[in-house]
C-alpha cells in the first residue's frame, strides 16, 4: 500500500461516527505499540483459527453484518443466533 493510500484511508475514517473513528485509533495504538513484535496465539486461538480454516472449506461463512456485530462493543451488540458455523468452542 502506497502512503496516498494510506493518506486516502486515513481522510476516510475522519468521515466515520466518533465511535468508530475511537475503534480504529486503538487498534492503530496497539499496532504501532507492537512494532516489532511477533504475535503468538494461543492455544484456544490456534484451535479456533483451525476451526475457522475447516469451516471455509467446507463452505460455511457469516456475512460482512455478522462480523461487523460481533466487533461493536459488548453493550451495542444485537444478539445473534448461536448455530454451529458462530459457535467457537
Amino acid at each position: 500500500m502506497t502512503n496516498d493510500q494510506v493518506k486516502e484511508v486515513l481522510d476516510r475514517v475522519l468521515t466515520w461516527p466518533p465511535e468508530r473513528q475511537e475503534d480504529a485509533a486503538q487498534m492503530l495504538l496497539a499496532l504501532e505499540a507492537r512494532e516489532g513484535e511477533l504475535y503468538h496465539p494461543s492455544d484456544d486461538e490456534w484451535a479456533a483459527i483451525e476451526e475457522g480454516f475447516v469451516q471455509a472449506k467446507q463452505g460455511e461463512s457469516v456475512s460482512a453484518d455478522e462480523i461487523a456485530a460481533l466487533l461493536k462493543p459488548q453493550r451495542q451488540r444485537p444478539e445473534i443466533s448461536q448455530s454451529p458455523r458462530h459457535a467457537m468452542s
